[in-house]
């Protein structure tokens, strides 16, 4: 099903190589055709979050929230190693998102001296619709691929995404 046509990363190698032709510039056939599938995937996701009323930040957050057992709580930390982001960006974040009405801080019962976040129901109403739409866009995006090949493609990209990425994900 695949397409095997001159596309803009041959272009781009047929110039460079005439550029620079001691060079091996067959790592961007590969390389250069993910950034451009992250740079279309990063524009779809942000288009399906908006259509629940959400940055891509916003899911990112509520999101961790949503995939924790319910009821739903973390600690600032546990949402700072699971969204891979600073304290400062995270604490903004809560704030936000806490004016928002679409999550909630409270103390810790167990540790008065901490904080857990939880989801609020137009959080979780939220999230859900974005995750929702999110998965028939990217369906769609797929569709050009087989079966077959989705899953070709998942088994060869697993090694690609390193090992600082396992158990880490925005979905």
């Amino acid at each position: 099903m695949a397409d095997h046509s001159d596309d803009e990363v041959d272009l781009l190698i047929d110039a460079w190589s005439q550029r620079l032709p001691h060079v091996d510039l067959t790592p961007l056939d590969v390389m250069s055709r993910l950034r451009r599938a992250a740079l279309r995937l990063d524009r779809l996701r942000s288009a399906a979050f908006a259509t629940a009323g959400l940055a891509t930040w916003e899911f990112d957050v509520l999101a961790a929230l949503r995939r924790a057992e319910p009821p739903h709580e973390l600690s600032p930390m546990q949402l700072i190693d699971l969204t891979m982001i600073g304290s400062a960006a995270m604490t903004n974040r809560i704030a936000n998102l806490v004016d928002r009405g679409l999550i909630r801080r409270q103390k810790n019962p167990r540790d008065g001296r901490s904080v857990i976040i939880s989801l609020t129901d137009a959080g979780m109403a939220s999230v859900d619709a974005a995750m929702t739409e999110l998965v028939s866009r990217e369906a769609d995006a797929l569709a050009v691929l087989d079966r077959s090949e989705r899953a070709a493609l998942s088994s060869m990209l697993r090694p690609l995404m390193g090992r600082e990425a396992s158990g880490r994900s925005d979905e």
